[in-house]
């Protein structure tokens, strides 16, 4: 967890297991997506707050994966997800966090971002679609935003999957080499990885300006993607069981009540 402050991605290792075995974490996150989905039930029954799962990263650090993994053992019909890609002509007629405020999960459910609203700072920023004067002041507002959404009852967890150039170059080979991966390569993924330092950079910069008390940073090392599945479910069961649900009262005297 990446409290606000000043950080370096180059100080995270890409390959860090904390000493785990590879048997041991994949038991281990089978039990937490388990334990996830017992925990739905309880938010769903509740309808009190939702959870919101934030996943940043660049090409093949495991997006989908992660959640496919964490959300095994949850009712799909609890779970909204959303991916953000190039703005429609009707987003950009509006500020750049009305889409994203309206895919924000309703109470009782889990909700997953794909990327998110950090792409504001991070593709228009590298990219140069938006200049500097715009995409600077966007930290400030994104900080609000997500203040206000933890003020009404959203937990936020932002994980950035954060992964080596070199295992990253591994996976893209894997999806030439493996027919039924081909359909996920893209050429724009290699103009994309052109552009390595530059988003490095721009992540770096959102972090630092981004992780706030409610609403922190996890930096997750992926290139081992047992590991990452581990630290991204274990991180969403401590925040879920923070919330300290039990089972809602009957809305009547069921002892009345007989079924003949």
């Amino acid at each position: 967890m990446i409290p606000r402050g000043k950080i370096r991605i180059k100080d995270f290792r890409t390959d860090y297991t904390g000493g785990l075995e590879k048997g041991e974490a994949k038991e281990k996150a089978l039990e937490f997506g388990e334990r996830i989905g017992e925990m739905q039930e309880l938010l769903y029954a509740n309808s009190q707050h939702s959870v919101l799962l934030l996943f940043q990263g660049l090409d093949a650090s495991g997006k989908d994966g992660a959640v496919r993994t964490v959300l095994e053992h949850v009712d799909p019909a609890g779970v909204e997800t959303a991916n953000f890609k190039v703005p429609s002509h009707e987003e950009r007629a509006h500020d750049f966090l009305w889409r994203v405020h309206k895919a924000v999960p309703r109470y009782g459910n889990i909700g997953v971002f794909n990327r998110s609203h950090y792409e504001a700072v991070l593709v228009e920023r590298v990219l140069s679609i938006v200049p500097k004067a715009v995409w600077s002041k966007r930290y400030a507002q994104i900080v609000d935003f997500e203040k206000m959404l933890v003020t009404n009852n959203v937990v936020l967890l932002k994980f950035f999957l954060h992964i080596s150039k070199e295992e990253q170059a591994e996976r893209f080979r894997a999806r030439l080499e493996e027919p039924h991966k081909r359909w996920k390569f893209a050429s724009s993924d290699l103009e994309t990885r052109g552009y390595w330092d530059d988003y490095m950079r721009a992540y770096e910069d959102a972090i630092n300006a981004t992780s706030h008390k409610v609403a922190p940073w996890h930096v997750v090392p992926a290139d081992r993607k047992w590991y990452r599945d581990y630290v991204v479910g274990k991180t969403v069961v401590a925040a879920m069981e923070r919330l300290k649900m039990n089972w809602p009262k009957p809305k009547e005297d069921l002892s009345k009540i007989k079924i003949v």
